[in-house]
């Protein structure tokens, strides 16, 4: 049987935030953002070993205390300068330390999802178990969509039928990841699925029915509070 390896990329700054400090230690439930992807994602009794990925030069993971993860929490201080080589030199670090084999799972999250629950680990876990590819938890598009033009006006209304909104996690097996990764490194990739379907590959669609959205502006920031909030037991 394969392996469950969790993945979290986090040598990133997100700039749009408009803070100093880097967006995965914004405090959030008086916590650091990453403390909760960490979370979920070391409590899945599926999953053998969870890495974090970090900038060789981050001035912050030092600051906190981990030791409620010390048993499944390894951190890679190898980060590069895009999300892509971030997980690609996290996927060259991993069999350094511990033995993976191609056929495994590795499970990429953004270290800025920190509403993942659980029950949408599982099952993204679950529906992904005998797929020939992988996949990733998604959303159907809602919203009508617009295409602008240079000066930000409406050029034409674009269909939203089989359009869908990613997310993460995003899993796939080790070695056909890090094929992907290694052939798209030099491409413009803003996710793993995308790399996965360079390769003539069709990641499948996972319907995620929670909250599991990007923490990419402060407002965002402010509606995950309540999300948590509203998710503790009474």
């Amino acid at each position: 049987m394969p392996n469950y390896f969790a993945l979290i990329p986090a040598a990133g700054y997100g700039s749009r935030m408009g803070n100093q400090l880097p967006k995965q230690y914004l405090t959030l439930a008086a916590k650091p953002m990453i403390y909760h992807a960490i979370k979920t994602l070391c409590q899945s009794h599926k999953i053998t070993r969870v890495f974090v990925v970090l900038s060789p030069q981050d001035p912050e993971w030092q600051k906190y205390d981990w030791a409620e993860f010390s048993d499944k929490l390894t951190v890679l201080y190898c980060g590069g300068e895009t999300r892509a080589q971030s997980v690609l030199n996290g996927l060259a670090a991993v069999p350094r330390q511990f033995t993976v084999e191609p056929n495994d799972w590795v499970l990429v999250h953004d270290a800025a999802r920190p509403l993942l629950m659980q029950s949408q680990l599982n099952q993204l876990m679950d529906e992904l178990a005998g797929d020939p590819v992988g996949g990733l938890l998604a959303v159907p598009v809602a919203d009508t969509l617009k295409r602008s033009d240079a000066n930000n006006c409406v050029r034409q209304t674009e269909s939203r039928e089989h359009l869908w909104q990613a997310q993460t996690p995003q899993m796939f097996r080790y070695q056909t990841l890090v094929d992907a990764l290694n052939k798209t490194i030099h491409m413009n990739i803003t996710d793993d699925a995308s790399a996965i379907e360079a390769m003539g590959l069709r990641p499948r669609l996972v319907h995620c029915k929670d909250y599991n959205f990007k923490i990419t502006y402060p407002q965002d920031l402010e509606l995950a509070k309540l999300i948590i909030q509203k998710r503790r037991p009474q």
